[in-house]
């Protein structure tokens, strides 16, 4: 199946068929509101079903939680201290399937080291616990994914991590797991529900949730925060996957019930591949958090923290202290400190927190440490918590919940369903050699853009035919091609800019000036597919700059409410309108 191409004219259609919903006979079956990673899989999960099914997300796709993550698919080590066997068997049934059927070319796998400090006891618990590891991994999927642990000699560690301090460990143990560009992989799960006929819009804010004669939920109104133009959708059953953001779209009910949420925020910092000298990836635990050392392309992911956030939910910000606290507890294991100079970029994000129990009035189908799926109201399904790596289970769940009875005779098959890219890879991998050589791409190029595109690879390849002069990479960046920015805009649904260099690329924190020096030459690839004149391209241009600008002055600020009042003197490009409660 061809993939989708999300663009400015599909996410009219989009529109368009919402707005059609209101007639009786064009009713969708399911709307899902929040376009993070497990909206994206609701919505792939109720189209694979046969479902008429709508999406709409206020912001760009990915762009709260889900482009925020420590970028891993894993089982959950430390679910297994815990003795939930059970959360951790499912998160590897999830791994190993995103590795060899759903997603094989975003989701790659990554080796641990995990240093022991105590010769006899610790290796032996942390060997058996890992070993635990491995065996339910296998038990998960049959057929193993990734190669079994290893214990790791002190000099075996340090010819895998050279710059680990010596006096640091005694040795280590390996193990392996997965890591995954998140936001790619939301965007990939859309365009995927799209090709199965769902309804996607981006950049369409849900701000109040109608009611039928008899009290259920029967649809929403929608703003689409490009035009000012308010549709009233119709659902047989509308699904709230709002993460941080779910107490906020359940009182648009006009109900007291729903599951209740927390937000803790976690920051990652990032800094050049040849700052660190290592070949696999570190994880330690600190007395807040577990903190990974993670090798990626050019860079290392460091990260992360695990404190409260009562500010403003859209901008979460690392400060100064966030930053420091990163940077000391990885000195703490390396022959090289950091300074906050080998900083690159950062993000931070938040995590929603399920709390115990869920409102009063409140009927709840399936609940674990990580997720639950809820009606506060009849009509309307609330999914809360979870991880990335279960986001295909937990979309189950909300679509059978949502579904009730009719879930037995249309039964989830997203298990079975490649993602936009997987289908043909091994063909296109084999391909990649002749356009390597035509355009004279290095095998990291290459690489980079498998891993990016799988077998939609191809359609990059016709946009260089089309134009030869978009096989070269961006002059600002060497890391992407000019071809990958037109496509952002021509098959993955960017409408501005900041959704180009924060979430179809990763340019934002992979440079130090975040990607301004690449503004002009990035406005005007995209600014005629768009439909961009001077002036919308110099308004696109400020937003950014000035969004990059608060950035930067937030991580100098001490507290989360100093830095948060600091990022928000830049205004959203397309700000949000003020949320109606009945």
């Amino acid at each position: 199946m061809a993939s989708a191409r999300l663009t400015t004219h599909s996410r009219q259609q989009a529109l368009d068929a919402l707005q059609a919903s209101s007639a009786p006979s064009e009713e969708l079956d399911v709307l899902v509101i929040g376009g993070g990673v497990t909206g994206a899989g609701i919505a792939l999960d109720a189209a694979t079903r046969g479902l008429s099914t709508g999406i709409v997300e206020s912001q760009d796709w990915a762009s709260g939680t889900s482009s925020r993550s420590s970028k891993l698919v894993h089982g959950g080590l430390r679910y297994l201290q815990m003795l939930d066997f059970n959360l951790v068997h499912e998160a590897l049934t999830e791994r190993d399937l995103l590795l060899k059927t759903i997603a094989p070319h975003l989701v790659k796998p990554v080796a641990f080291l995990y240093p022991l400090e105590h010769r006899v006891w610790e290796r032996a618990y942390v060997g058996t616990g890992i070993a635990m590891y491995d065996t339910l991994a296998s038990l998960a999927s049959g057929k193993r994914a990734l190669p079994l642990h290893r214990h790791v000699s002190k000099r075996g560690m340090e010819r895998k991590f050279p710059d680990l301090a010596h006096d640091a460990a005694i040795g280590a143990v390996q193990y392996w797991d997965a890591t995954v560009d998140d936001a790619r992989l939301v965007t990939t799960l859309v365009r995927t529900a799209a090709s199965y006929g769902a309804h996607a819009a981006s950049r369409t804010q849900v701000v109040e949730l109608t009611k039928g004669a008899t009290g259920t939920v029967n649809g929403a109104v929608v703003v689409d925060l490009e035009t000012g133009r308010e549709i009233t959708v119709r659902a047989r059953s509308v699904i709230n996957a709002t993460g941080v953001w779910t107490e906020d779209t359940e009182a648009l009910s006009g109900d007291e019930g729903g599951l209740k949420v927390l937000a803790s925020k976690g920051i990652h910092i990032v800094v050049p591949r040849e700052r660190i000298k290592g070949q696999v990836g570190l994880i330690l635990q600190t007395e807040k958090s577990v903190l990974f050392v993670i090798p990626w392309s050019r860079y290392w992911v460091i990260g992360t923290t695990d404190t409260p956030w009562e500010q403003e939910l859209t901008h979460p910000v690392a400060t100064s202290a966030d930053i420091d606290y990163v940077i000391e507890h990885a000195n703490a294991v390396l022959a090289k400190p950091l300074t906050r100079e080998d900083v690159i970029g950062t993000w931070a994000g938040l995590r929603p927190l399920l709390q115990p129990g869920t409102k009063e009035g409140t009927s709840s189908s399936k609940v674990s440490r990580e997720h639950t799926v809820a009606s506060p109201t009849p009509g309307l399904t609330v999914i809360a918590g979870g991880k990335l790596t279960t986001y295909r289970v937990m979309a189950e769940d909300a679509v059978d919940f949502a579904i009730g009875q009719r879930a037995s005779a249309l039964p989830s098959i997203t298990d079975q369903i490649p993602l936009a890219g997987a289908v043909g890879l091994k063909a296109v991998q084999r391909q990649a050699r002749t356009w390597a050589h035509r355009y004279g791409w290095t095998t990291q190029m290459v690489d980079h853009l498998l891993h990016r595109y799988g077998s939609n690879l191809r359609e990059i390849v016709e946009l260089c035919q089309q134009d030869p002069s978009l096989a070269k990479t961006l002059e600002a960046t060497d890391a992407y091609l000019r071809a990958e920015i037109l496509y952002a805009a021509t098959h993955e649904g960017a409408v501005h800019l900041e959704d180009i260099l924060l979430h179809r690329t990763r340019i934002n924190y992979e440079v130090p000036d975040r990607g301004v020096s690449a503004l002009q030459e990035i406005t005007d690839l995209v600014a005629p597919e768009l439909g961009w004149d001077e002036e919308r391209k110099a308004h696109e241009i400020e937003s950014y700059t000035a969004r990059a600008a608060a950035e930067d002055a937030a991580e100098k600020e001490p507290d989360d409410a100093s830095a948060e009042r600091t990022r928000l003197d830049a205004p959203d490009i397309a700000p949000f309108k003020p949320l109606r409660t009945n």
